[in-house]
């Protein structure tokens, strides 16, 4: 079988395996898990054979992989079905496969008692095709495709527990704050491709390199207004934290190797487009700066565990930006498939946490102890992803954030073509603060859900295989995928990926600063959890795990406060930040912020219309109504049925008319 027929599978057979699961789910329900799993493992294994047939791509001397047939004749710009697959996608694809597959084993346990499983599986394939359809699209209108169903994926998907008011507002607010950025998106999308006479990626890259873009400056930045809301960058990230209302295998699919993600990668591909306007690039280092630092700060202050995650997660896709913003996309990439092995494993394990625990909340966590004996296996695995995601060395995070920091260092004391030097300086200091801040609240995550202190933690029963094996599975390239740093070269452009002594003593250093001083203010605070009762664990104990999870979610504002703080004295996140720790609970009050300049003035003018509609249109239409009813009504009495009567009108109608006539015969 050719390299292209097993490419056009990849994406097929997870599409194939959604359909035929929505169609069966009532009918054959036995079929449902292996229709949910099996067509994405064997999409996983496809992709493995076409990244080993490619060889690294056009990084190791090869060339990218392309095939197009014409989808429809348009009439101007044609629309091919076109594969393009270099080392960069090979490689993104592995590790859609990867951990969509880990998703959906892990769900088969998580959520083996929900009725919604067969429809919830379903989309979850679905959502893995389309990301696939955007990674291996040779061609913008078929990436937009796969783009476009992601968007309306992590709608039905964030809203899997519909009965909680939390769930409906986070899938509604998801797919409006993304839909705010598809729109110049598309146009930006309909302006490269006027340029360039084509949406083929090869084409757009052609005409780059001629020079032929009317007006790369504007290009660039439509573009990236749909990569900042598609991959939750400031200022539209602030449907990520609340997303995290959604079941958390869904979760780690988001924020792992789906959505997000594809904003990093569509900027990669296409980083020739960005590259041609030295002010698109600056914006794009500036956002990622504001992004990794206030979202790091604003993971200091969470207490849902997985809101933690999800602030982490727009900081580590702010590395990402700051790599994309200097010109290395090898950086961003390596560390995109870094980030992706990790944050699903720490995401799956905090699954497993809050089903055991029964909570969501870190102050109730902090309030128990024992829960390491209950989830031993979750209890290493996430120690290996909180390392990873702290880049402490040897650990994957360690590498592949060292090598966006270097490609930052480059650009600002060496200059680059590509970036200037104020977007590497920009980088590179915000990147060494985030890392501190980084390890700080990785540090307080490990702290509070594992050392507390207090009652034992209940007793929720053992998770099944399926839950922890996956864990372990995901530990291995969160652990050593690093190490193979000086086997991706020809993966990523041929540029060398390895860290310098610099930034690893700088990065280290940073990182182990802020650990070190989360320790000690734990230590300091600790002692105030024995005095200071918060809340109680609200999850029934022998509730599944997936029911586990909604009831905390459901009942986390009731029982601990606020979804994003309790009033927690002893939580070191409030002596680290001091008076700044309300606002980064607040999220640095942006959706206040938004819902004042937009969400009220949209309100408002809802409700003029809704009044002049109402109280203007609708009168005038009542008034027609009521006019033709009342002619209608005076006809009506006219009609007696009396034979006599009509003789009589029509005696004296004629009679009427006869002296009107001689009245104007006499006048002429």
């Amino acid at each position: 079988m050719t390299t292209t027929t097993l490419a056009v599978l990849v994406p097929l057979l997870p599409f194939l395996g959604a359909a035929a699961g929505l169609l069966l789910g009532r009918t054959a329900p036995g079929f449902v898990r292996p229709l949910a799993v099996l067509p994405t493992l064997a999409a996983t294994v496809l992709a493995v054979v076409v990244a080993i047939r490619q060889g690294g791509g056009a990084g190791a001397g090869k060339a990218p992989l392309e095939a197009a047939t014409q989808l429809t004749p348009t009439g101007s710009v044609p629309i091919d079905l076109a594969l393009y697959i270099d080392g960069f996608a090979a490689l993104v694809a592995v590790l859609v496969g990867v951990v969509a597959s880990c998703v959906q084993i892990y769900s088969t346990g998580y959520l083996r008692g929900d009725p919604r499983y067969p429809s919830y599986a379903a989309l979850v394939s679905l959502f893995t095709s389309a990301m696939l359809l955007v990674v291996y699209s040779g061609d913008l209108m078929v990436l937009l495709v796969g783009w476009e169903i992601m968007g309306i994926c992590s709608y039905f998907l964030v809203g899997h527990y519909w009965e909680t008011p939390e769930a409906r507002a986070a899938s509604l607010k998801a797919f409006l704050v993304t839909k705010l950025g598809d729109v110049p998106f598309l146009i930006g999308l309909f302006a490269l491709a006027a340029d360039a006479g084509t949406f083929r990626i090869d084409g757009v890259l052609r005409t780059v390199a001629d020079g032929g873009l009317g007006n790369p400056t504007l290009v660039a930045l439509l573009l990236l207004a749909g990569v900042v809301g598609k991959s939750a960058q400031f200022p539209l990230h602030t449907w990520l934290p609340d997303a995290m209302a959604g079941p958390t295998p869904v979760s780690a699919l988001i924020h792992a190797a789906t959505m997000v993600a594809a904003g990093i990668y569509f900027v990669a591909r296409l980083l020739p487009v960005f590259a041609a306007s030295t002010a698109a690039l600056t914006v794009l280092a500036v956002l990622a700066a504001i992004t990794m630092v206030g979202s790091a700060l604003a993971a200091i202050a969470q207490d849902d565990i997985k809101r933690v995650l999800a602030y982490s997660t727009i900081g580590q896709l702010g590395y990402m930006s700051g790599a994309l913003a200097v010109g290395d996309r090898g950086a961003a990439v390596f560390h995109l498939i870094s980030h992706g092995a990790f944050k699903a494993l720490l995401f799956l394990g905090a699954g497993v946490i809050i089903h055991a625990a029964g909570t969501n909340s870190l102050a109730a966590m902090s309030r128990t102890h024992g829960l390491v004996r209950r989830i031993p296996d979750a209890y290493w695995t996430m120690t290996v992803g909180l390392l990873a995601l702290a880049a402490i060395p040897p650990f994957a995070g360690f590498f592949s954030k060292e090598s966006v920091l270097v490609a930052a260092e480059h650009t600002a004391l060496d200059g680059s073509a590509t970036a200037p030097g104020a977007a590497g300086w920009t980088v590179l200091l915000a990147g060494l603060v985030t890392a501190l801040l980084t390890a700080a609240y990785a540090t307080r995550l490990w702290l509070l859900a594992f050392r507390g202190r207090g009652e034992e933690a209940p007793d929720h029963g053992k998770q099944p295989l399926s839950m922890n094996a996956v864990l372990w599975l995901l530990a291995i390239p969160s652990l050593g995928l690093g190490l193979t740093v000086g086997r991706l070269a020809g993966w990523f452009d041929g540029r060398d990926l390895a860290p310098n002594l610099t930034t690893s003593v700088l990065g280290t250093g940073a990182a182990l600063v802020g650990g070190l001083v989360t320790y000690g203010c734990w230590r300091h605070t600790t002692a105030l959890a024995a005095r200071t009762p918060l809340g109680a664990v609200a999850a029934h104990p022998d509730a599944e795990p997936a029911l586990s999870e909604a009831e905390a979610i459901e009942t986390h504002t009731p029982a601990y406060g606020n979804i994003a703080a309790a009033p927690d004295p002893a939580d070191p996140g409030r002596l680290l930040l001091g008076p700044l720790h309300r606002h980064a609970a607040a999220g640095f009050h942006l959706d206040a912020l938004y819902h004042h300049l937009f969400v009220r003035p949209v309100s408002a003018a809802a409700e003029l219309v809704r009044f002049l509609d109402r109280e203007v249109v609708d009168t005038y239409v009542r008034g027609a109504g009521t006019g033709t009813r009342r002619l209608g009504a005076a006809v009506r009495r006219a009609q007696t049925g009396n034979v006599q009567t009509y003789l009589s009108a029509l005696l004296a109608g004629s009679v009427v008319l006869a002296i009107a006539a001689v009245l104007v015969a006499a006048g002429a």
